[in-house]
């Protein structure tokens, strides 16, 4: 490769890791806040309240949405899930908005790499558009389409013999299967959602209680690595990317698709050029952010930078889901309905933000290249401090420090199954959660063997005490 090209990759990397680097501390701590609020919020009957199209439906799904996953296709899911029990149309686009655009992590990095004008044009334009959508779908929704289509789905999936994952709303698999104590087949995604399951009927106590308990820690942990799970790719596909749009696409290109300049005509094609970028960019979830300071480094407006934030619901692998879901006819409605109201709401940003004289102005500040990204200040402290937490979450999990299972480790007291190590003393089979509990016991067994290795013969014995 020429030598130019070379130093071009180069700097894209360092730009993208530069841009991931800055963020880490505040996907982290928005991740372990998310995994908080989904382990202790209660969503049981989530899908009943949602069921009226009116304001109070709208502003619970926005709430609940606000408090779920920042993962598009996570968000997708949970959203089928509650079409499928009975929500409104309105309430289940809403709460897909609003869990990819309204939550802690995506503000946080929105704040960090666009500044505050972005993060107060994200919050107030969501809510605009959420309202503006609301609007939009009560005037034109096609009620009998959407009723028709729930009953397709319904029926389609029992046919199929298809399971939804009580956790997350998404496809169970036979292979993360079980039968509970009612004799009922559920289902799961994924290993982490049924551990997440295994651990809800196992807990008992308030969420105080929970939280000075590892059995508690271990759900924050389960969850938190799911998080990652769903958002990664998206996260490192967008910094990167990010990278090379800002060293390798000439500036030219993005004065051709975005007209330059000033007035309404421009500011409403750029809303509406925004729209149209993400919905090809296949950059999904969090990811988007990195992009769009890409964006604005190359010129373009407020409105089509904020409307492209808003677009990750319609990206084309989003739009495929929805085409599997519910068919071309619904998806061209979601796509319709969420495009005219992510550039108007982008639109209306950059109209309002220009009258009150707070659109920021790009030469302000170093562009993406001049920065200097690596540094001893503020964000290598708080990223120190968020890898600490991961270390930790993932430490708790890995150990299965509070994990269900059906014995006790008697050294340490832990749960576990009988996957693990284990010995036979005077008779009676003991698990441990690690070789080290192990070897514990065997150098003195006479200090543990009085515990009862069975979880559910401690517990029929101390009820038998009171």
């Amino acid at each position: 490769m020429p030598a130019p090209v070379v130093d071009g990759v180069l700097e894209s990397l360092r730009i993208g890791f530069g841009f991931l680097w800055t963020a880490a501390w505040a996907i982290i701590m928005g991740l372990t806040i998310t995994s908080l609020v989904q382990v202790y919020v209660s969503k049981e009957r989530m899908a009943k309240v949602l069921g009226e199209g009116d304001v109070s439906g709208l502003t619970k799904a926005t709430v609940f949405g606000a408090a779920s996953s920042g993962c598009s296709f996570g968000a997708v899911a949970i959203g089928k899930g509650l079409f499928k029990k009975g929500a409104h149309t309105v309430n289940f686009l809403a709460f897909m908005f609003a869990s990819t655009n309204l939550i802690v992590e995506l503000g946080l990095m929105i704040l960090l790499l666009l500044g505050w004008e972005f993060l107060l044009a994200e919050l107030l334009g969501g809510v605009i558009l959420i309202a503006v959508m609301a609007l939009i779908v009560h005037l034109t929704l096609p009620e009998n389409l959407f009723e028709s289509v729930r009953e397709e789905l319904i029926q389609r999936e029992h046919e199929q013999g298809t399971m939804e994952d009580p956790t997350c709303g998404m496809e169970g698999k036979d292979e993360y299967s079980l039968v509970t104590d009612g004799g009922e087949t559920v289902k799961f995604c994924s290993e982490g959602c049924l551990e997440t399951y295994r651990q809800e009927m196992s807990s008992s106590g308030g969420w105080r209680d929970e939280l000075l308990s590892w059995g508690g820690w271990y759900k924050i942990g389960n969850q938190y690595r799911k998080e990652w799970s769903m958002i990664w790719k998206d996260v490192i596909a967008g910094f990167l990317i990010s990278g090379f749009v800002i060293v390798f696409v000439p500036q030219w290109v993005w004065n051709t698709l975005f007209i330059q300049g000033d007035g309404l005509l421009v500011t409403a094609e750029n809303a509406v050029m925004g729209v149209a970028i993400a919905v090809i960019s296949f950059v999904g979830s969090i990811g988007n952010v990195p992009f769009a300071v890409a964006l604005w480094g190359g010129g373009v407006g407020f409105a089509g930078v904020i409307a492209f934030v808003y677009a990750d619901l319609i990206t084309i692998p989003v739009l495929n889901v929805y085409r599997k879901y519910y068919g071309w006819k619904v998806m061209l409605y979601i796509l319709g309905v969420f495009f005219v109201t992510m550039a108007f709401s982008g639109f209306l940003m950059e109209v309002l933000f220009n009258a009150l004289g707070i659109v920021p102005n790009l030469t302000g500040g170093n562009t993406a290249i001049e920065k200097t990204y690596f540094k001893l200040n503020y964000t290598f402290y708080l990223n120190l401090i968020a890898f600490a937490l991961t270390g930790f979450l993932l430490y708790v999990y890995r150990r299965g420090l509070g994990a269900p299972g059906e014995y006790r480790d008697p050294v340490c007291g832990m749960q576990t199954d009988d996957s693990g190590p284990s010995l036979t003393h005077d008779g009676e089979t003991y698990y441990f959660c690690s070789q080290t509990c192990k070897r514990s016991f065997e150098d003195d067994p006479q200090e543990f063997a009085g515990e009862r290795p069975r979880i559910a013969d401690a517990a029929s014995s101390e009820s038998h005490d009171h």
